[in-house]
């Protein structure tokens, strides 16, 4: 784990995914337009300045929020009841729908709370490892190691399950199984590749309960690891902050907005 205090991956796992809570309950029930954007805005510096994000990732998280904001808010804004935004001024009239200032208003709110819900989960599914997380939650929060190494199993199931349909799509080439064009030959394609990755699934199954077995798993209540992932004190300052956005965004940042906006 990285050591800078600015780097999200060195803090705690189970920290990063119960810390944001709070704030989402927070951006939940916000009525207002700066709430969520400045939740989002946080945790999109969050990001930018301590997930270490590279290439397409970076791409996704700068212009994937953007994208959805904009097609959230025409499409609210299209939905949304003309009798409750009527007062509101009519901006464009399109066949049978009406747009309207109030409407845009309410797709545009609603677009920032999923937006800033969006951005501070990916705080931990961008910046977390699966494997200290497991490990994580087992040494904080008492989860039972049988349940933890089975979630290790699957996670370590996912490449070898890819691997295996890999090596069938190969071999059905060298045998020149070629099932046609078209959407029909790819369900009929794939419809052949089912009892072979289940045969590969039952035989990696079968390999990893016999290693477990062999090695005495769930014999006793406890199990020692063999790396810890510790909460220190950057965890705390991180749950100590978020937990003062969720007073000061609401009922100091947003009332200053809008006295000085007018």
């Amino acid at each position: 784990m990285t050591d800078s205090v600015f780097a999200l991956r060195s803090y705690n796992p189970v920290v990063k995914v119960l810390a944001p809570i709070p704030v989402m309950v927070v951006v939940i029930g916000s009525r207002d337009l700066w709430t969520p954007a400045l939740f989002a805005a946080t945790a999109m510096i969050m990001l930018l300045a301590g997930g270490r994000l590279t290439g397409r990732t970076l791409a996704w998280v700068l212009i994937g929020p953007l994208v959805l904001l904009a097609v959230m808010t025409v499409s609210f804004g299209v939905w949304t009841d003309p009798a409750r935004v009527g007062d509101t001024t009519r901006l464009l009239d399109a066949g049978p729908f009406t747009l309207w200032s109030g409407a845009l208003t309410t797709g545009l709110a609603t677009g920032l709370r999923v937006v800033s819900l969006m951005l501070f989960a990916l705080v931990a599914g961008l910046t977390t490892d699966g494997n200290d997380l497991v490990r994580s939650m087992i040494a904080h929060l008492r989860m039972p190691y049988r349940i933890g190494y089975a979630g290790f199993a699957a996670m370590r199931f996912v490449p070898r399950f890819h691997s295996g349909l890999e090596v069938i799509r190969l071999a059905h080439r060298v045998r020149g199984v070629d099932g046609g064009r078209g959407p029909l030959a790819t369900v009929r394609r794939y419809g052949g590749y089912t009892v072979p990755l289940l045969a590969v699934a039952i035989r990696h199954g079968d390999r990893v309960s016999l290693a477990m077995e062999a090695r005495g798993f769930g014999a006793y209540r406890t199990r020692t690891e063999r790396l810890r992932v510790p909460l220190r004190v950057r965890d705390a300052v991180l749950v100590v902050w978020l937990l003062a956005l969720c007073y000061l965004v609401p009922n100091v940042c947003v009332p200053y907005l809008y006295g000085a906006l007018g």
